[in-house]
């Protein structure tokens, strides 16, 4: 686990997004358990009460399920849940703005395209 490092955020909606970032990229299986709320805050150091909001925050979301007596678990379906969820956030907070800022600036679409390819590399 990498620490928490942003200071600006809440730190159980970066529980929360370590979660999703360890599912996205396969760090957690679906049917896996993820680690206790005890373990988040032991590793992090802070309180367990704020690492669970962070899990519940996911539970609420339908990305992880609770196995009465044995922890969270992993919900099938919940990768590509976030992947569809995490594509939607970068269209709003990347790409929008970009093709705002496109338009503000006369930049057409060919330009843009042509832009983006060649920050590909």
């Amino acid at each position: 686990m990498k620490s928490l490092i942003d200071d600006n955020r809440p730190i159980f909606m970066q529980i929360a997004e370590k979660i999703e970032d360890d599912i996205i990229n396969g760090g957690l299986l679906e049917e896996s358990q993820v680690p206790s709320t005890n373990q988040f805050a032991s590793f992090y150091q802070i309180n367990p009460a704020t690492a669970a909001k962070g899990v519940n925050l996911l539970v609420d979301q339908g990305i992880l399920y609770k196995k009465r007596g044995i922890g969270m678990f992993v919900v099938k379906g919940a990768r590509t849940k976030l992947m569809e969820k995490r594509k939607e956030q970068f269209f709003e907070e990347y790409v929008s703005k970009m093709i705002h800022e496109a338009k503000k600036l006369g930049i057409t679409s060919k330009e843009l395209m042509d832009m983006i390819k060649k920050g590909e590399g």
